[in-house]
Protein backbone atom coordinates (compact mmCIF):
# COMPACT_ATOMS: atom_id res chain seq x y z
CA UNK A 1 0.00 0.00 0.00
CA UNK A 2 1.49 3.35 -1.02
CA UNK A 3 2.36 5.56 1.68
CA UNK A 4 -0.08 8.89 1.62
CA UNK A 5 2.91 11.12 1.46
CA UNK A 6 4.67 9.53 -2.06
CA UNK A 7 3.25 11.58 -5.27
CA UNK A 8 4.04 8.36 -6.96
CA UNK A 9 5.52 4.80 -5.66
CA UNK A 10 6.55 2.26 -8.27
CA UNK A 11 6.25 -1.24 -7.18
CA UNK A 12 8.44 -4.25 -9.06
CA UNK A 13 7.61 -2.38 -12.64
CA UNK A 14 7.95 -4.11 -15.45
CA UNK A 15 8.55 -2.95 -19.42
CA UNK A 16 9.04 -5.81 -22.05
CA UNK A 17 9.39 -5.18 -25.69
CA UNK A 18 8.33 -8.73 -27.71
CA UNK A 19 10.44 -8.60 -30.59
CA UNK A 20 11.18 -11.22 -33.94
CA UNK A 21 14.73 -11.74 -31.56
CA UNK A 22 13.27 -12.24 -28.73
CA UNK A 23 11.98 -10.86 -25.13
CA UNK A 24 13.78 -7.56 -24.66
CA UNK A 25 13.78 -6.57 -20.52
CA UNK A 26 13.70 -2.95 -20.93
CA UNK A 27 12.55 -2.17 -17.40
CA UNK A 28 13.01 -5.54 -15.08
CA UNK A 29 11.35 -5.08 -11.41
CA UNK A 30 11.86 -1.83 -10.54
CA UNK A 31 10.59 -0.05 -7.71
CA UNK A 32 11.16 3.68 -5.81
CA UNK A 33 9.06 6.27 -4.74
CA UNK A 34 8.92 10.46 -4.71
CA UNK A 35 7.26 12.91 -2.44
CA UNK A 36 6.01 15.62 -2.56
CA UNK A 37 8.06 18.68 -3.79
CA UNK A 38 11.07 16.07 -4.03
CA UNK A 39 13.53 15.91 -7.02
CA UNK A 40 14.50 12.30 -7.71
CA UNK A 41 17.58 11.73 -9.76
CA UNK A 42 16.95 8.28 -12.32
CA UNK A 43 20.60 7.93 -13.40
CA UNK A 44 22.64 5.41 -15.93
CA UNK A 45 24.29 5.03 -19.31
CA UNK A 46 22.39 5.11 -22.75
CA UNK A 47 19.64 1.91 -23.05
CA UNK A 48 19.97 1.26 -19.29
CA UNK A 49 15.76 1.70 -19.53
CA UNK A 50 15.95 5.44 -17.57
CA UNK A 51 13.85 6.73 -20.55
CA UNK A 52 10.93 4.07 -21.05
CA UNK A 53 10.63 4.02 -16.81
CA UNK A 54 9.74 7.52 -17.66
CA UNK A 55 7.43 6.86 -20.85
CA UNK A 56 5.73 3.55 -18.69
CA UNK A 57 4.26 6.07 -15.90
CA UNK A 58 2.43 8.30 -18.64
CA UNK A 59 1.40 4.85 -20.48
CA UNK A 60 3.42 6.39 -23.43
CA UNK A 61 4.89 2.91 -24.35
CA UNK A 62 3.88 1.44 -28.05
CA UNK A 63 3.88 -2.04 -29.19
CA UNK A 64 5.77 -3.88 -29.31
CA UNK A 65 6.26 -2.51 -25.70
CA UNK A 66 3.97 -3.06 -22.65
CA UNK A 67 3.76 -3.27 -19.19
CA UNK A 68 4.17 -7.09 -18.33
CA UNK A 69 4.14 -6.55 -14.40
CA UNK A 70 3.96 -4.21 -11.42
CA UNK A 71 2.27 -0.97 -9.91
CA UNK A 72 2.17 2.74 -10.48
CA UNK A 73 1.04 3.89 -7.71
CA UNK A 74 0.08 7.74 -8.48
CA UNK A 75 -1.68 9.92 -5.63
CA UNK A 76 -3.03 6.44 -4.26
CA UNK A 77 -4.50 5.06 -7.52
CA UNK A 78 -2.82 2.34 -9.25
CA UNK A 79 -2.02 3.36 -13.53
CA UNK A 80 0.08 0.80 -14.42
CA UNK A 81 -3.04 -0.62 -16.30
CA UNK A 82 -5.21 2.18 -16.72
CA UNK A 83 -7.16 3.07 -20.04
CA UNK A 84 -5.92 5.62 -22.15
CA UNK A 85 -9.06 7.92 -21.47
CA UNK A 86 -8.01 7.75 -17.77
CA UNK A 87 -4.15 8.14 -18.45
CA UNK A 88 -5.13 11.13 -21.47
CA UNK A 89 -6.81 13.14 -18.36
CA UNK A 90 -3.50 12.89 -16.38
CA UNK A 91 -1.21 13.96 -18.52
CA UNK A 92 -0.32 17.10 -19.24
CA UNK A 93 -2.42 18.06 -16.01
CA UNK A 94 -1.33 16.54 -13.39
CA UNK A 95 1.46 14.05 -14.84
CA UNK A 96 3.47 16.25 -17.22
CA UNK A 97 6.66 15.28 -18.82
CA UNK A 98 9.95 17.45 -20.51
CA UNK A 99 11.40 15.40 -23.31
CA UNK A 100 15.36 15.94 -24.30
CA UNK A 101 14.01 17.32 -28.13
CA UNK A 102 11.41 20.50 -27.52
CA UNK A 103 10.08 20.19 -30.73
CA UNK A 104 8.39 16.68 -29.40
CA UNK A 105 6.72 19.21 -27.16
CA UNK A 106 5.72 21.95 -29.67
CA UNK A 107 4.63 22.17 -32.80
CA UNK A 108 6.49 23.98 -35.15
CA UNK A 109 3.53 25.50 -37.16
CA UNK A 110 1.48 27.29 -34.24
CA UNK A 111 2.06 30.17 -32.45
CA UNK A 112 3.16 29.68 -28.85
CA UNK A 113 -0.08 31.16 -27.21
CA UNK A 114 -2.30 28.75 -29.50
CA UNK A 115 -0.35 25.55 -28.27
CA UNK A 116 -0.40 26.95 -24.73
CA UNK A 117 -4.02 28.05 -24.28
CA UNK A 118 -5.11 24.52 -25.66
CA UNK A 119 -2.91 22.95 -23.39
CA UNK A 120 -4.99 25.10 -20.67
CA UNK A 121 -8.20 24.36 -22.04
CA UNK A 122 -8.03 20.94 -22.86
CA UNK A 123 -7.86 20.35 -18.59
CA UNK A 124 -9.86 23.41 -17.48
CA UNK A 125 -12.92 25.23 -18.45
CA UNK A 126 -11.87 29.03 -18.51
CA UNK A 127 -11.95 31.76 -20.63
CA UNK A 128 -9.87 32.19 -23.41
CA UNK A 129 -7.88 35.11 -21.38
CA UNK A 130 -7.86 33.47 -18.30
CA UNK A 131 -5.47 30.35 -20.17
CA UNK A 132 -3.93 33.55 -21.82
CA UNK A 133 -2.93 34.89 -19.27
CA UNK A 134 -1.96 32.33 -17.66
CA UNK A 135 0.35 31.26 -20.15
CA UNK A 136 2.17 34.29 -20.03
CA UNK A 137 2.96 34.48 -16.28
CA UNK A 138 4.10 30.82 -17.22
CA UNK A 139 6.26 31.95 -19.69
CA UNK A 140 7.37 35.26 -17.27
CA UNK A 141 8.45 32.09 -14.57
CA UNK A 142 10.73 30.28 -16.60
CA UNK A 143 12.72 33.21 -17.62
CA UNK A 144 11.56 34.12 -20.84
CA UNK A 145 12.05 38.29 -21.37
CA UNK A 146 8.70 40.19 -23.32
CA UNK A 147 6.54 37.31 -22.42
CA UNK A 148 3.07 39.16 -23.56
CA UNK A 149 4.70 39.53 -27.03
CA UNK A 150 6.77 36.22 -27.43
CA UNK A 151 3.79 34.38 -26.91
CA UNK A 152 2.74 35.32 -30.29
CA UNK A 153 5.76 33.92 -31.53
CA UNK A 154 6.46 30.88 -33.70
CA UNK A 155 9.43 27.67 -32.34
CA UNK A 156 11.70 28.24 -34.96
CA UNK A 157 11.86 32.24 -33.65
CA UNK A 158 13.31 30.86 -30.56
CA UNK A 159 16.64 29.40 -29.77
CA UNK A 160 17.35 25.85 -28.41
CA UNK A 161 17.41 26.84 -24.82
CA UNK A 162 14.35 28.96 -25.32
CA UNK A 163 12.60 26.52 -26.72
CA UNK A 164 13.43 24.33 -24.25
CA UNK A 165 12.22 26.98 -21.47
CA UNK A 166 8.48 27.25 -23.09
CA UNK A 167 8.31 23.49 -23.01
CA UNK A 168 9.06 23.98 -19.23
CA UNK A 169 6.41 26.28 -19.01
CA UNK A 170 4.23 23.79 -20.95
CA UNK A 171 4.94 21.23 -18.73
CA UNK A 172 3.99 23.66 -15.59
CA UNK A 173 0.47 25.68 -16.94
CA UNK A 174 -1.47 23.19 -14.68
CA UNK A 175 0.48 23.28 -11.44
CA UNK A 176 0.74 19.22 -11.91
CA UNK A 177 1.66 17.05 -8.68
CA UNK A 178 4.74 15.13 -11.29
CA UNK A 179 7.15 16.23 -13.46
CA UNK A 180 9.11 13.73 -15.68
CA UNK A 181 12.18 15.72 -17.38
CA UNK A 182 13.64 13.17 -19.93
CA UNK A 183 17.37 14.94 -20.26
CA UNK A 184 15.74 17.99 -20.60
CA UNK A 185 19.62 19.95 -20.42
CA UNK A 186 21.56 17.86 -22.81
CA UNK A 187 21.76 19.46 -25.69
CA UNK A 188 22.19 23.00 -23.73
CA UNK A 189 25.45 24.99 -23.20
CA UNK A 190 26.89 25.03 -19.56
CA UNK A 191 25.11 28.58 -18.82
CA UNK A 192 21.64 27.88 -20.26
CA UNK A 193 21.73 24.71 -18.45
CA UNK A 194 22.36 25.79 -15.02
CA UNK A 195 19.69 28.76 -15.90
CA UNK A 196 17.26 25.99 -16.53
CA UNK A 197 17.88 23.91 -13.40
CA UNK A 198 17.41 27.21 -11.12
CA UNK A 199 14.27 27.45 -12.97
CA UNK A 200 12.90 23.74 -12.34
CA UNK A 201 14.37 23.78 -8.85
CA UNK A 202 11.89 26.97 -7.81
CA UNK A 203 9.43 24.88 -9.75
CA UNK A 204 9.24 22.14 -7.15
CA UNK A 205 10.14 24.50 -3.97
CA UNK A 206 7.07 27.38 -4.32
CA UNK A 207 4.34 24.32 -6.06
CA UNK A 208 5.58 21.37 -4.54
CA UNK A 209 5.83 19.49 -7.60
CA UNK A 210 7.79 16.15 -7.41
CA UNK A 211 10.05 15.61 -9.92
CA UNK A 212 11.86 12.54 -11.74
CA UNK A 213 15.01 13.92 -13.59
CA UNK A 214 15.95 11.49 -16.34
CA UNK A 215 20.41 12.03 -17.10
CA UNK A 216 23.24 10.44 -17.63
CA UNK A 217 25.31 13.27 -15.83
CA UNK A 218 26.31 12.86 -12.27
CA UNK A 219 26.81 16.68 -12.31
CA UNK A 220 23.53 17.56 -12.86
CA UNK A 221 22.45 15.48 -10.14
CA UNK A 222 25.00 16.23 -7.96
CA UNK A 223 23.97 19.62 -7.63
CA UNK A 224 19.71 19.03 -8.04
CA UNK A 225 18.46 15.98 -6.72
CA UNK A 226 17.08 14.92 -3.33
CA UNK A 227 18.06 11.26 -3.89
CA UNK A 228 19.11 9.30 -6.68
CA UNK A 229 18.53 5.93 -8.18
CA UNK A 230 21.10 4.41 -10.01
CA UNK A 231 20.01 2.19 -12.84
CA UNK A 232 21.34 -0.11 -15.56
CA UNK A 233 20.47 -2.82 -17.84
CA UNK A 234 16.62 -2.11 -16.77
CA UNK A 235 17.34 -2.38 -13.25
CA UNK A 236 18.33 -0.01 -10.61
CA UNK A 237 20.98 -1.16 -9.00
CA UNK A 238 21.71 1.25 -6.21
CA UNK A 239 19.42 4.02 -4.79
CA UNK A 240 19.65 6.46 -1.44
CA UNK A 241 20.22 9.90 -0.60
CA UNK A 242 21.98 11.92 -3.36
CA UNK A 243 25.29 13.03 -0.56
CA UNK A 244 25.14 9.02 0.61
CA UNK A 245 25.20 7.25 -3.02
CA UNK A 246 27.61 10.12 -4.65
CA UNK A 247 29.97 10.15 -1.53
CA UNK A 248 30.03 6.51 -0.26
CA UNK A 249 28.65 4.34 -3.30
CA UNK A 250 28.01 0.38 -2.79
CA UNK A 251 27.28 -0.75 -6.24
CA UNK A 252 30.63 -1.34 -8.46
CA UNK A 253 28.86 0.36 -10.79
CA UNK A 254 28.08 3.41 -9.13
CA UNK A 255 31.25 3.69 -8.48
CA UNK A 256 32.27 3.46 -12.34
CA UNK A 257 30.18 6.29 -13.30
CA UNK A 258 31.51 8.52 -10.60
CA UNK A 259 34.89 7.58 -11.73
CA UNK A 260 34.16 8.48 -15.36
CA UNK A 261 33.33 12.05 -14.18
CA UNK A 262 35.68 14.01 -16.40
CA UNK A 263 36.87 16.16 -13.32
CA UNK A 264 37.66 13.77 -11.31
CA UNK A 265 40.51 12.84 -12.70
CA UNK A 266 44.23 14.12 -12.25
CA UNK A 267 45.29 16.46 -15.44
CA UNK A 268 47.64 14.63 -17.81
CA UNK A 269 46.19 11.27 -16.82
CA UNK A 270 44.09 9.10 -19.25
CA UNK A 271 39.98 8.85 -18.35
CA UNK A 272 38.72 6.68 -16.41
CA UNK A 273 36.08 4.21 -17.89
CA UNK A 274 34.10 1.49 -17.25
CA UNK A 275 35.29 -1.44 -19.30
CA UNK A 276 33.08 -3.30 -21.76
CA UNK A 277 29.45 -2.79 -23.33
CA UNK A 278 26.29 -2.64 -21.45
CA UNK A 279 24.85 -6.16 -22.17
CA UNK A 280 21.90 -6.95 -24.68
CA UNK A 281 18.32 -7.51 -22.30
CA UNK A 282 17.33 -10.06 -24.89
CA UNK A 283 16.51 -13.14 -23.05
CA UNK A 284 18.65 -12.38 -20.04
CA UNK A 285 19.56 -15.32 -17.99
CA UNK A 286 20.80 -15.62 -14.25
CA UNK A 287 23.52 -14.19 -12.99
CA UNK A 288 24.35 -10.27 -12.49
CA UNK A 289 24.36 -8.26 -15.42
CA UNK A 290 27.60 -6.04 -14.18
CA UNK A 291 29.59 -9.15 -13.46
CA UNK A 292 31.70 -9.36 -16.72
CA UNK A 293 32.77 -5.60 -16.80
CA UNK A 294 32.98 -5.80 -12.72
CA UNK A 295 36.44 -5.71 -10.85
CA UNK A 296 34.95 -7.73 -8.11
CA UNK A 297 32.76 -10.15 -9.13
CA UNK A 298 33.06 -14.00 -8.08
CA UNK A 299 31.86 -17.27 -9.13
CA UNK A 300 28.47 -16.19 -7.39
CA UNK A 301 28.00 -13.62 -9.30
CA UNK A 302 28.26 -15.24 -12.62
CA UNK A 303 25.35 -17.85 -11.53
CA UNK A 304 22.96 -15.99 -9.46
CA UNK A 305 21.07 -12.89 -9.90
CA UNK A 306 21.49 -10.79 -6.66
CA UNK A 307 18.57 -10.00 -4.56
CA UNK A 308 18.05 -6.08 -3.07
CA UNK A 309 19.65 -6.01 -0.22
CA UNK A 310 18.57 -2.83 2.10
CA UNK A 311 19.94 -0.57 4.93
CA UNK A 312 18.33 1.25 7.65
CA UNK A 313 19.15 4.47 6.26
CA UNK A 314 16.97 3.78 3.59
CA UNK A 315 19.35 2.89 0.94
CA UNK A 316 19.13 -0.14 -1.11
CA UNK A 317 21.56 -2.09 -3.66
CA UNK A 318 21.52 -4.78 -5.92
CA UNK A 319 25.28 -6.78 -5.17
CA UNK A 320 26.47 -10.02 -3.25
CA UNK A 321 30.06 -8.05 -2.87
CA UNK A 322 29.17 -4.16 -1.91
CA UNK A 323 31.85 -1.74 -1.32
Amino acid sequence: MMDAEHTIAIDNLKTYFFTEDGVVKAVDDVSFHVDRGEVLGLVGESGSGKSVTGFSILGLVDPPGRITGGHIHFKGSDIAKASETQLTKLRGARIAMIFQDPMMTLNPVLRIDTQLVEAILAHEKVSKKAARDRAQKALELVGIPSAKKRLKAYPHQFSGGMRQRVAIAAAILNKPDLIIADEPTTALDVTIQSQIINVVQNLCDEYGTSLIWITHDLTVIAGLSDRICVMYAGKIVEQGSVDEVLDHPKHPYTMGLIGSVPSRNKKGEPLHQIRGMTPSLLNTGLGCLFAERCDFNTKQCLEETPEVSSLPSGRSFRCFNPL
